[in-house]
Formats: structure tokens, C-alpha cells, sequence
């Protein structure tokens, strides 16, 4: 059994105001799928992407938004879950003042270069 702080993982800035942390995933023995932590600044978004993957999102802190392809936007706040499924157009948004941290689930083995960023 592996337990640590999400803390202890050093934070990569995917782009300015965006942080990731793979908590959890291949290096630490995972053969099924990788844990990711999020962090966006307020006013900040995560691209606007699909990807040929299904990934599950649970929300942490703060308040954000979810827009589908349809430019549909949904509120999410502490506590919220958000099933993406595969090829759907997505993007998060901090909508807050503070901090918006969620989870992020996706299978082992999917290449991350294969996500696309649309508009």
C-alpha cells in the first residue's frame, strides 16, 4: 500500500495558471490507471480538448464550470463529479476567487499527446 500527501508530488505548470500532479500511475505500480490532480488559478481554463478517452472527475475546492461541445456550461463547486466520456469536447474553468483543484481519473496507457485542442 502507497499513502502520501498529494503535496509531496511536484506540480508541473501545464500552462500559465494550470498545475498537474500524477499522484498516482505507472511509476508508483498502478497497471489499471492514472490519479491526477489539477489546479487552476482563478479566471484560468483548461484547453478546450478531446481525446479518444473516458475520464472521471471529481472536484476538491472552489467553483468552476464544465462546457461540452455544445458550448453547454455547468456549475460545479466541492464534492461535484463529472463522467467525460470518450470524444467528447470538453473544458474546465475556475470561476471562483480562490483555488479550483479537482481529480482527474484516466485509463493507464493513453497517450496524452493524442488529446487535440479544438475551438
Amino acid at each position: 500500500m502507497l499513502v502520501r500527501h498529494y503535496e509531496d508530488i511536484e506540480a508541473v505548470e501545464l500552462m500559465e495558471g494550470v498545475k498537474k500532479r500524477v499522484v498516482i500511475g505507472e511509476n508508483e505500480g498502478a497497471p489499471t490507471f492514472i490519479m491526477r490532480i489539477f489546479d487552476l488559478d482563478p479566471g484560468k481554463s483548461s484547453p478546450f480538448h478531446v481525446h479518444p478517452w473516458e475520464h472521471e472527475i471529481f472536484v476538491l475546492k472552489g467553483s468552476g464550470s464544465a462546457t461540452n461541445d455544445e458550448g453547454e456550461q455547468v456549475s460545479l463547486g466541492e464534492g461535484d463529479t463529472i463522467f467525460v466520456p470518450a470524444d467528447e469536447k470538453h473544458c474546465l474553468t475556475n470561476t471562483g476567487g480562490d483555488i479550483f483543484r479537482f481529480m482527474c481519473l484516466i485509463p493507464m496507457g493513453v497517450e496524452e499527446s493524442k488529446a487535440k485542442n479544438v475551438e
